[in-house]
């Protein structure tokens, strides 16, 4: 009788899980188990990466009209239909779940629809009161938005409560400036909603290239939305209740908005700002941050160590504290990425499964922001690369023929970031449509130690935008 019910039991089924799972199971026979809370395919699929990005496509739509009249064609404006979109979203999401079900059951994975805390080092229980013992535990539970500290925050909603919408508002304040507050401002102001965005510091995207992320505010701006940086919430309430105690200055029905209610069937929110503006908005979005899932889960009565943000902390092959147990994806808060996650649940198996102990490259990894246009990075920004050593930048900015002949305004980014010393290039930053798919191929030569001369030698592809990343021969400056 074997030892254990399991040899691995994974608890999370999102991106990273699943794909440790049925590796685990397929390639080395292990019997493996998962349990999952809520739905499978976990943020990325469900609640994130993939609706967001249909919903990209969705927004940008918005622009056709008007591009397509600047080529000489006759087409008029539409109007977007959210509860149509809604619903073929809704499908599409269902199919991807059951497709992350059938690769778990195809690969001889026992899945558990239930809640699963860890009782010691070698067991979990389940929602449904079933004990389950593994010789080997994997958390791979994720994170999820959080709020801020704020009185009547519950008026808001997060980005997980996105996509339940059943109408868009009218009238949208976005709190927050990093990522995931950028894209859907982007979003919803091509989707027609008026957008208002406040973060509280000097410039959206903190942590990217600075001439990168200025170039993005700037094209934010141009859209309509209405950025206010160094601009913070102070208060916030029910606008029915703010107006009914005298405090709205006024006629009433001038400030509070006529369309339906948003949140949670409560109605329409005042919200007062650090800088003492006041307005009323149909929805407010808090895109704050996010934190691991790793509540509850009896980490503290195993003394399995946890950091200031509740991240799980692990070592280099995902090991916690405790030797069975081990910790992959966004609750170990290196790197929240998806594709990462996934690499983490694949070296995972090398080192458990495999007798292969193998660490997962966290550096030169390529990413995308899906704002409009979008951003592609990849390594060190400018700032970042000049206090570690002497650098050349190679930057250019322009109208891209597409759109200049068409009359619009918009500009693109292309800048790398080069060792002077080694010749290397340290970082490559794109703000142009499209820069997330042409970050992906520069990110394979910069994570092969490519030099500025390796890109100097490359023939360029004419006319493309980004044929600008090897036709730049002098630095635009020394840092």
């Amino acid at each position: 009788m074997a030892e254990y019910d399991y040899d691995l039991f994974v608890i999370g089924g999102g991106s990273g899980g699943v794909r440790a799972a049925r590796v685990a199971a397929s390639e080395t026979g292990a019997r493996v188990a998962l349990a999952e809370e809520d739905r499978y395919g976990g943020t990325c699929v469900i609640r994130g990466c993939v609706p967001k990005k249909l919903m990209v496509f969705a927004s940008e739509f918005s622009n056709t009209p008007a591009m397509a009249q600047g080529y000489g064609w006759d087409i008029a404006e539409g109007a977007f239909n959210w509860p149509a979109f809604r619903g073929k979203l809704n499908e599409e999401l269902d199919r991807l779940e059951g497709i992350y079900r059938n690769l778990l059951k195809n690969s001889g994975v026992e899945s558990f629809d239930a809640r699963a805390r860890i009782k010691d080092a070698h067991t979990v229980e389940l929602s449904t009161g079933e004990t389950k013992t593994a010789k080997t535990i994997l958390i791979a539970t994720g994170g999820h938005p959080v709020r801020p500290d704020l009185p009547n925050a519950d008026l808001g909603i997060v980005s997980d409560d996105i996509f339940h919408l059943k109408e868009l508002p009218k009238r949208l304040l976005i709190i927050g400036g990093g990522y995931i507050a950028c894209e859907f401002a982007c979003i919803f102001n091509g989707l027609g909603v008026e957008v208002t965005q406040y973060y509280r510091g000097a410039q959206i995207l903190r942590g990217f290239d600075e001439e990168a992320r200025g170039l993005i505010a700037e094209s934010m701006r141009e859209q309509g939305i209405n950025l206010h940086l160094g601009t913070n919430i102070l208060e916030m309430d029910l606008a029915e209740a703010h107006a009914a105690r005298g405090d709205m200055p006024g006629p009433v029905n001038e400030q509070i908005p006529s369309s339906g209610s948003y949140t949670a069937g409560q109605g329409p929110a005042w919200v007062k700002s650090t800088t003492g503006d006041e307005g009323t908005y149909d929805l407010v979005l808090f895109a704050t941050g996010r934190d691991p899932n790793s509540r509850d889960l009896g980490l503290e009565e195993l003394g399995i160590e946890v950091g200031r943000r509740h991240e799980i902390v692990v070592d280099g092959y995902s090991k916690t504290s405790v030797d069975s147990i081990y910790a992959i994806g966004d609750v170990t808060n290196r790197v929240n990425l998806t594709p990462v996650a996934i690499r983490e649940g694949m070296a995972f198996v090398e080192t458990v499964f495999k007798n292969n102990p193998t660490e997962v490259d966290h550096d030169l990894i390529p990413s995308a922001i899906f704002t409009q246009p979008e951003m592609g990075t990849v390594g060190l920004s400018e700032e970042d690369a000049r206090e570690q050593e002497e650098v050349e930048v190679y930057c250019t900015s322009f109208r891209p023929m597409q759109s200049a002949f068409a009359g619009k305004p918009d500009r693109v980014l292309m800048k790398l970031v080069v060792s002077k010393a080694s010749r290397k290039v340290l970082g490559c930053h794109i703000v142009a449509p499209g820069a997330g798919e042409m970050i992906q191929l520069a990110g394979v030569a910069i994570k092969m130690g490519a030099t500025k001369e390796d890109f100097d030698r490359t023939v360029a592809v004419h006319p493309t935008m980004s044929e600008e990343i090897v036709t730049m021969k002098t630095p635009m400056r020394t840092a």
